[in-house]
């Protein structure tokens, strides 16, 4: 599929998906936001891609929605037009391929959204995260909900309510972020991370993926029933053999996803 508002390339088995709106600050358009969405779906149809790296080409990653989309629409309308900004978090859950974002300079408003979508973040020193759709008297309340996973009830609040940026280190501090880098060494700590994941099971790793987004919304006891359920369907799939079989011959292991 051919993208207007981003690029897509492959380097080793990891995908890598750019927003490519720069003189736009790279703003979700609802066609950028529905071209996301494909090309997300696109990098998982792809057996040859283990990972997947979202960054945003130009001075930053994504200042939010392009609010030049704003103005004379319905309640309808707003809903579909929401709904669409939102979508990657329900398609980035529901891959099994690991998404990482990579962050400069600025991830605000649905930018931040997209970051905290992602499975994993890395960010630039100085990076200014914000979801800061209250100063123009709208919420971030989409950003906000995997926020609430990890940060409790008044510092998320806080960032809902005050519209005040963060930067990336007290970001890593809350949870929101993996890893804090110079900007110059920021693609390679993001790809030196993407190939350790890419050397894992592909099994393993699609399979602890599902695991964890399902559990977020089981009851404790519950929890444990499926993970008994999941540990003992993997014990029983080649690569987990495989695994086994190559750690105790001191070897590396020959992943088939199986």
């Amino acid at each position: 599929m051919s993208f207007e508002t981003i690029l897509t390339e492959k380097k080793e088995n990891i995908a890598f998906i750019i927003l490519n709106r720069p003189e736009q600050f790279n703003t979700f358009s609802s066609r950028m936001a529905k071209e996301l969405n494909a090309a997300l779906l696109e990098a998982e149809a792809d057996e040859d891609v283990r990972v997947v790296i979202v960054k945003g080409s130009g001075k930053v990653f994504s200042t939010g929605i392009d609010i030049s989309e704003f103005p004379g629409k319905t309640p309808e309308e707003y809903h579909a037009w929401i709904s669409g900004m939102d979508k990657m978090h329900f398609t980035i859950a529901s891959m099994g391929k690991p998404v990482i974002a990579m962050v400069h300079k600025f991830a605000v408003a649905n930018g931040a959204g997209l970051m905290l979508a992602a499975d994993f973040a890395f960010a630039a020193e100085g990076t200014r995260i914000g979801t800061t759709a209250i100063n123009v008297g709208l919420l971030c309340t989409g950003p906000i909900i995997p926020i609430t996973y990890g940060v409790g009830k008044k510092k998320s609040l806080e960032m809902l309510l005050s519209g005040d940026m963060i930067d990336a280190a007290e970001g890593e501090k809350l949870g929101l972020i993996n890893k804090v880098v110079p900007a110059e060494e920021l693609e390679e700590e993001t790809l030196t991370f993407a190939r350790k994941l890419a050397g894992k099971s592909p099994l393993a790793l699609r399979m602890g993926k599902e695991f964890y987004y399902k559990m977020l919304d089981m009851p404790f006891a519950q929890r444990f029933t499926y993970n008994a359920e999941v540990f003992s369907r993997l014990c029983g799939s080649e690569d987990a053999q495989e695994g086994v079989t190559a750690f105790l011959e001191k070897r590396k292991a020959v992943w088939k996803g199986k």
